[in-house]
């Protein structure tokens, strides 16, 4: 299935003008296609998605290996590689070559499907402030300008996001996908709604880093009643996607959270409608990165309230991404049906592993700053996975590797990698 890194996405197809496919393209996207499906056929996709159904429901499997170098992937398949020449098809090739190289080079354990699924088109409206983002051209730095500057004048000024689905345009991308993939991949209308419960981000965003900080000290009741209007709008995004029927199971191949693969059996709920997915036949996930440095009773205070309430509506429940989890655990932990916790580079591992045991999934996220120059140090990558699989040998680890800017232009170093991970993992 092709949803990882959120390239099916929306902003994926902004720059699309054409839905349109020549006869060249499409003979060339059958062709890789048809690849897909060939490393689809084999033998070893079943014995990885059983790996993953076991892994997810807390069984004792071996350490699982997933890499995905997001931004990363245009080292791996430069523009220039490309071979299509309509802007449609160039995107589509790209996703297509995505899983030929997970499926033949990376070594990774994530699995490989003859489906490729297609994404809504929509827009949304912003929370009735517009953010100016300034910088950020070509996947670099940049900042907000975030437009609550005074909470006497501004809250007034919010409005819940609305989302509009252009579903004839949807619609014919959907089709012109069926048709290009006729009689070689399955082709399913799906969208992953990402980071719909992430409240801390639109926080950030509105307010600013700082003045949301400062805010804990300063303004403890206009911060309240600035996070309960953005919980009611997460609320209000929910109810509308269930009410439209606009969600999908994520209980399959999809990337879910902040690093996982979402096989489950125990989703979807046993009042499941195939006619109308909820919010409970899925996994849910939240995060609060922003707020790193942040004291954990303040973050019980100002944030993860507003979080478990979103949470309640899920299934199960994935949290954390880059934030350290360990110092604010006793409050995490109640979190419903937590069931996969992120083990950042800024979290203690022991310490982690100590926590969550077999009762969770210990996610590790691995530095990917170490795969970032023309080479890397096999050596000390190779020591560094060995210690950290071995402290957490009584935990269920997956080691993901994700959030990388670069790969030094070499997409041999997500290969070897993966490879001494899975060594790694082996000796277990």
């Amino acid at each position: 299935m092709f949803e990882q890194s959120a390239l099916t996405n929306r902003n994926f197809f902004d720059s699309v003008q054409d839905f349109s496919i020549s006869p060249e393209d499409r003979n060339l996207l059958r062709e890789l296609a048809s690849q897909v499906a060939d490393i689809a056929a084999r033998p070893e996709q079943d014995r990885k998605k059983e790996l993953w159904y076991r892994h997810n429901a807390l069984e004792a499997t071996k350490p699982l290996v997933l890499c995905d170098p997001e931004n990363g992937w245009h080292e791996v398949i430069p523009s220039s590689s490309l071979s299509c020449k309509g802007d449609l098809a160039r995107k589509w090739e790209f996703l297509l070559r995505m899983q030929i190289f997970w499926g033949n080079s990376m070594g990774d354990d994530k699995p490989i499907e003859a489906v490729f699924h297609v994404p809504l088109l929509f827009t949304e409206t912003d929370w009735g402030l517009a953010v100016e983002k300034e910088g950020g051209a070509d996947g670099g730095a940049f900042h907000f300008n975030s437009p609550l500057k005074d909470y006497a004048t501004d809250l007034a000024k919010l409005r819940f996001p609305e989302i509009t689905v252009d579903r004839p345009a949807s619609d014919r991308l959907f089709e012109l996908a069926q048709e290009t993939f006729e009689g070689i991949l399955e082709v399913g209308k799906k969208h992953v709604w990402w980071w719909s419960t992430c409240s801390t981000d639109v926080l950030a965003e509105l307010r600013g880093m700082t003045e949301m900080m400062m805010d804990m000290y300063d303004y403890p009741d206009e911060l309240h009643q600035l996070s309960r209007f953005l919980t009611d709008g997460f609320h209000h995004r929910l109810d509308f996607l269930e009410r439209e029927g606009l969600l999908s199971l994520n209980n399959d191949i999809t990337y879910i959270a902040s690093g996982g693969i979402g096989y489950s059996r125990e989703l979807p709920g046993p009042d499941f409608n195939p006619a109308k997915v909820t919010t409970m036949d899925m996994w849910g996930f939240s995060e609060s990165q922003m707020t790193s440095e942040v004291a954990p009773d303040m973050v019980q205070e100002f944030i993860l309230p507003y979080q478990i309430e979103i949470l309640e509506r899920f299934g199960l429940n994935c949290y954390g991404c880059c934030e350290g989890i360990d110092p604010r655990w006793d409050y995490v932990k109640k979190i419903p049906r937590l069931r996969r916790v992120s083990v950042s580079a800024w979290a203690n591992p022991a310490k982690m592993a100590e926590l969550l045991g077999k009762e969770y999934i210990y996610s590790r996220k691995m530095n990917p700053s170490h795969l970032a120059g023309s080479s890397i140090d096999e050596d000390y990558l190779r020591q560094s996975l060995r210690e950290d699989m071995q402290l957490s040998r009584n935990c269920r680890t997956e080691y993901i590797m994700k959030d990388n800017h670069t790969i030094g232009n070499n997409p041999q170093n997500l290969i070897r990698w993966c490879a001494l991970a899975q060594e790694e993992a082996s000796r277990l």
